[in-house]
């Protein structure tokens, strides 16, 4: 299989940040850029050469990008069948299509884990509101074990998710969910989450970069660190996991895993996303590869970067609450050393919505983190706290 050398041209299925980043590693190799986004306005816009305006399961959309392109990625998972298809037609896609219809159902991803023999968490399929008062009956939300109810379909950074902590919270959930059919997991006793990226190109390479340790809050991730000061042996797990499972879905392009190490030493695999990752942004400073340019070596087929850590880093994210008080103080912010801004040139910020990052080096994975949550107070006068 002969690589695609800079020069060519890389669709994009989707313009957000994740997109944007990659693009602008993709411009440094050299490569042109296509993208196709629902918004002509996409964050992603100021660094292709053309936006096709379209849904993501636009079929004739997909198929105008894909023209001119010798390989075409995706930053979302929600790009539907048709349009996969029709992309494909044109120039291989990488990571597969039949990796997102692994991945985009929440069922089907989880039972394909378990078919594999990779390591879960209890969860139940629920399709309708009898079923879900069932499922909280039989997993203990009296007893006082919460439960998880993540819609199927659709949904990231929390949203399509309900916890409930009480059987009369069911109703309402289930309301809330749209009554769309669900996976809902039982909450379990957890020591940390993290994540683990691979990269894997069509060659057969693979590069596994150290794991991250991640802190949610309302199942958003609010800050990360590289490496996760986690134990040798649960880094080593977690890394062997994560390869492992990036082998058995014939991975072409990057893999994050997200993991639960609970209280009593279990390694669980919570959920995957065959795409960059917020919780490696952190790799833009501190490793030699970022994510974004080892996703373009990777589905480019060109010999994989070097994953391993040049220094311990941290990144804090950056939600449009920020930006309600008044436009952030960024010249205070940058003043303190190692710290980094990353902004993704999206429109109007709205509460909840990620309109950038914070990175940090430091010299320990803490200190990188307590450098870039201290740039993030001094964004406003008033002085914000980081999640």
């Amino acid at each position: 299989m002969a690589p695609i050398l800079p020069g060519a041209t890389i669709g994009f299925l989707g313009g957000g940040q994740l997109g944007r980043m990659t693009a602008m590693a993709a411009r440094t190799l050299e490569y042109g850029v296509r993208t196709m986004d629902p918004s002509a306005e996409c964050a992603a816009r100021a660094v292709s050469d053309v936006v096709i305006p379209g849904r993501f399961d636009d079929a004739v959309a997909a198929a105008e990008m894909a023209r001119g392109c010798s390989v075409i990625t995706y930053e979302i998972e929600q790009i539907g069948p048709a349009a996969l298809a029709a992309a494909e037609a044109i120039a291989p896609v990488r990571p597969g299509p039949h990796v997102l219809e692994i991945v985009r159902d929440r069922s089907r991803q989880k039972g394909w884990l378990k078919s594999q023999g990779f390591p879960i968490g209890v969860y139940r399929e629920v399709a309708s509101l009898d079923e879900l008062l069932a499922v909280a009956a039989e997993l203990g939300v009296a007893q006082g074990t919460p439960l998880f109810v993540k819609a199927n379909h659709g949904g990231f950074d929390g949203r399509g998710q309900v916890r409930l902590d009480d059987p009369a919270q069911v109703e309402e959930a289930w309301v809330a969910l749209a009554g769309r059919p669900s996976v809902a997991e039982r909450g379990l006793a957890l020591e940390v989450e993290l994540s683990v990226m691979v990269a894997r190109n069509p060659s057969g390479s693979v590069a596994v970069y150290p794991p991250a340790l991640n802190h949610h809050e309302n199942q958003v991730l609010a800050w990360s660190m590289l490496p996760g000061p986690l134990p040798p042996d649960v880094a080593h797990r977690a890394t062997t996991l994560a390869a492992e499972i990036a082998e058995a879905i014939h991975l072409e392009g990057l893999l994050c895993v997200e993991m639960f190490l609970t209280r009593d030493g279990e390694l669980l695999v919570n959920e995957l996303a065959p795409r960059p990752h917020n919780s490696y942004h952190t790799t833009e400073v501190a490793c030699l590869t970022s994510q974004f340019e080892q996703l373009v070596r990777a589905v480019c087929d060109l010999p994989l970067g070097d994953a391993r850590m040049l220094r311990p880093g941290a990144i804090v994210n950056l939600f449009g609450d920020l930006w309600l008080e008044g436009t952030p103080r960024w010249h205070h912010a940058l003043e303190v050393p190692g710290v980094r801004l990353h902004l993704y040139g999206k429109g109007a910020p709205r509460a909840g919505r990620k309109m950038g990052h914070l990175a940090a080096i430091g010299d320990t994975p803490g200190d990188a983190l307590e450098r870039a949550r201290t740039a993030f107070t001094r964004l406003h006068a008033a002085g914000a706290h980081a999640r």
